[in-house]
């Protein structure tokens, strides 16, 4: 799935940007007739209804041309939310500090799930040093399936 959303990506990010929006991620959900698509778009004022509104759109006027996706499947545009998404290592750099939890592609000595601080990132290693409760673990970007920041009330 990782091609697609990447094509994806290149295709969207261009007209986002256009519109005034940064691209936060893309996210498929393969679920046959009822796959998903999302989009997270955000802006330094936030996100509302009538953003998201727009966006969707625009990117299904650009879909219905490009088909990336030859299956059916139901395109969401939201914004990241209180729990942001993390996608890239730009996102690990910005929210450096912060509580994350995280899943991996693949058990790490038996454990896929974490959860901790944001301790560094490596650009040269493409990884970053969560602290959890048990000390710190050193993780490959590329390893991580999905992560999202820890709402801190």
């Amino acid at each position: 799935m990782a091609k697609m959303t990447d094509k994806i990506t290149d295709l969207i990010n261009p007209v986002l940007e256009d519109m005034g929006y940064e691209l936060v991620g893309v996210e498929y959900v393969a679920s046959g007739k009822h796959s998903t698509l999302r989009v997270f778009i955000d802006t330094d004022n936030g996100i509302g209804i009538e953003d998201c509104e727009k966006v969707s759109h625009q990117l299904s006027a650009i879909f219905d041309v490009e088909d990336p996706i030859t299956n059916q499947y139901n395109l969401e545009v939201s914004s990241p939310g209180i729990e942001r998404p993390l996608f890239h290592i730009g996102h690990y750099q910005r929210f450096l500090g912060n509580d994350i939890t995280l899943r991996l592609v693949r058990p790490l000595n038996g454990q896929r799930k974490f959860k901790g601080a944001i301790g560094s990132v490596s650009e040269l290693n493409h990884s970053i040093e969560l602290v959890t409760e048990l000390g710190p673990v050193t993780l490959d970007i590329d390893m991580i399936e999905k992560a999202n920041l820890v709402a801190d009330f």
